[in-house]
């Protein structure tokens, strides 16, 4: 727990006043944000508001873990590794976006299959990875069986569990990448959602077969790790949401949405639930479907809309609610999932 505590705290400081620090460097540098001209209309005053905010949320969620496990004397695990590992990865990926945007002074970067190719080639090499390394009692950080709450007994074999890795992980950071568009929407819904695995490795840990043998216990390598890394990732978000909050004084950028997407998703995978994903990131798949849902009946009608704009956070801007409105409002949205996903998973050790 003190582990926890530390990395929670030194990460939220350091990203609570490094990024006003990081702000003035990007501003000097003039790595500000271009905004869409189909976009809202009231989205152009942001035009030029500092970006790649996602660097400091990384490097603050970095030092946060790092340091904690330095005072604490305990070693880092390899499922945490692996774990940060791909937010480094898919953080290169949003970089490269972001870093092309400011080059060309557009509002494109990489392209769609340029930026699902890097995702992939990321993802691909952490479900591989992951699937080595077991440990004295043969736990590999992911598992080869399909989970929700904790492993079921479908068995998934190598090559399905790398391609169902790599959705989870498209899915995941491309669903925040698509939240990413108001002041503060995706990184309020992750700190939720890094609180929740913070106490799901708890418990897990608590009542894992190493600790607590019995028909209830978890099978899941390195939990208690894991929860002190959601833990440095929930402390930097809550930093860095003090100046991501409208008016937002910096954007997290692609680099900060595809990291902290590869995060979320790295973290359910080798905390043993992938499916509890659907709960716990409600608000990300609620905006995926709408952007799906809107590109279908597009081509399908020939021209309709179901929405005013996609994703449906703008579809709300357009009817006319006011942006710090339908931040509140999509927050208790994702805090709603986040309880859900949090009950469905007492609930299964409960009555099991």
């Amino acid at each position: 727990m003190r582990g926890i505590l530390l990395s929670g705290a030194i990460a939220a400081l350091l990203a609570f006043f490094g990024t006003p620090i990081f702000i003035r460097f990007l501003s000097k540098r003039g790595f500000g944000q271009f905004i869409r001209n189909d976009g809202p209309t009231t989205h152009q005053i942001k035009s030029g508001t500092p970006t790649m905010g996602g660097l400091i949320i990384i490097f603050a969620a970095g030092i946060g873990f790092l340091a904690s496990h330095l005072i604490t004397s305990v070693p880092i695990t390899t499922s945490a590794l692996l774990v940060f590992g791909l937010v480094i990865g898919l953080g290169i990926v949003g970089f490269l976006d972001d870093y092309l945007k400011i080059a060309k002074r557009r509002s494109l970067g990489l392209t769609a299959w340029q930026k699902i190719f890097g995702q992939v080639i990321v993802a691909a090499a952490f479900a591989f990875a992951g699937l080595k390394f077991p440990d004295e009692n043969g736990l590999t950080p992911i598992s080869k069986q399909l989970s929700f709450v904790r492993d079921t007994a479908i068995t998934l074999g190598v090559i399905l569990v790398i391609i169902w890795v790599i959705f989870l992980i498209l899915g995941t950071s491309n669903g925040v990448n698509l939240t990413d568009g108001l002041d503060g929407l995706a990184t309020g819904a992750a700190v939720m959602i890094f609180v929740a695995f913070i106490l799901i490795g708890v418990w897990e840990f608590g009542q894992s077969c190493a600790v607590t043998p019995g028909s209830k216990c978890y099978l899941v390598r390195d939990p208690l790790d894991i929860a002190v890394l959601s833990a440095a990732f929930a402390g930097a978000c809550g930093g860095f949401l003090w100046w991501n909050t409208s008016p937002a004084k910096i954007f997290m950028g692609d680099v900060g949405a595809l990291a902290l997407g590869g995060a979320i998703a790295g973290i359910a995978i080798v905390l043993r639930t992938q499916l509890l994903l659907v709960f716990l990131g409600f608000l990300f798949v609620l905006i995926t479907l709408s952007v799906i849902l809107q590109v279908g009946y597009f081509k399908i009608s020939k021209g309709k809309r179901i929405f005013k704009m996609a994703p449906l956070q703008h579809h709300f801007e357009l009817v006319g609610w006011g942006e710090v409105t339908i931040v509140v409002r999509f927050w208790i949205i994702a805090a709603l999932g986040v309880a859900a996903g949090l009950g469905l998973f007492y609930a299964q050790w409960v009555v099991s």
